[in-house]
């Protein structure tokens, strides 16, 4: 039997076993008896087939049958793998986070992960673009959540983590039009009353003022506007006067007392 024979009977194995995922030092030490080189040639055969991908260098993901029409598994069912292939502290965040909250977004063709400073390159794979988004503060574990996927499971950002990063993020989005769509997607998930101080040392105060305000003038949950409020000033926030738009002039605006906003922007939902 050929290496890529040999190999490829390997992996119909870790498939079987739920699997869809391995590196390549795991074919080196299933194959201690083939050389670095053959083994190489027959992963990029089975890859040339479909039969496997290269997320990253030195990890492949299976591609099942039932997945073989996109190409490659969603990203959910190996990201964790991945991260722990690569070793970064990492949390699904952004639209496909508040995904898992209930938002309805159609499916989008972007996968957030958030990781760790320092940076890692976007990955695009068949069409679906593995999107890192880089913070210097990284979440303590009570902020991220645990959830369950078929290949095990997957880190995500909590609902109140994931309406303030994708107002802090909103330009990952598509702007904020559409993180105000998102976030009033999750209003009926979010409780700000018991906020971990470790949320504001994440959070940039900025975003917290923006947050606050959409909140309450624009998808008009002052109820949610107020907890946010009253756990920033026992946080010791220090609201500083600043725009809602970054980048957009702010001539003749009116400001917003409370929250210390210069409303230079109409906000619109897409109902």
């Amino acid at each position: 039997m050929n290496a890529a024979a040999s190999i490829k009977d390997w992996i119909n194995t870790l498939q079987q076993n739920g699997k869809l995922y391995f590196s390549i030092e795991q074919v080196i030490e299933a194959f201690p008896g083939l050389q670095a080189t053959g083994i190489r040639s027959a992963l990029t055969r089975l890859s040339s087939k479909n039969n496997i991908i290269s997320v990253w260098k030195g990890f492949y993901v299976i591609v099942p049958i039932t997945y073989s029409k996109n190409g490659i598994l969603p990203p959910v069912m190996y990201i964790d793998h991945l991260m722990q292939h690569i070793q970064r502290p990492y949390y699904v965040g952004l639209l496909n986070a508040a995904a898992f909250h209930g938002a309805a977004l159609q499916q989008p063709q972007v996968f957030s992960v958030i990781v760790q400073f320092p940076a890692l390159r976007d990955n695009r794979k068949k069409n679906i673009r593995l999107q890192f988004v880089i913070r210097r503060k990284f979440p303590v574990p009570d902020l991220l959540e645990n959830r369950k996927t078929p290949t095990g499971y997957v880190k995500i950002s909590n609902p109140e983590l994931t309406a303030a990063d994708i107002i802090q993020y909103e330009k990952e989005i598509g702007g904020l039009n559409r993180a105000c769509t998102v976030l009033n997607d999750l209003v009926e998930v979010l409780d700000f009353t018991n906020l971990p101080d470790s949320f504001f040392e994440v959070i940039t105060t900025a975003s917290v003022q923006r947050l606050g305000y959409l909140l309450e003038n624009i998808i008009e949950r002052e109820d949610l506007a107020n907890q946010l409020y009253d756990r920033a000033k026992l946080a010791s926030c220090n609201f500083q006067i600043i725009p809602l738009k970054i980048g957009k002039g702010v001539e003749n605006a009116i400001v917003n007392k409370k929250w210390k906003i210069i409303i230079n922007a109409e906000i619109e939902i897409d109902e």
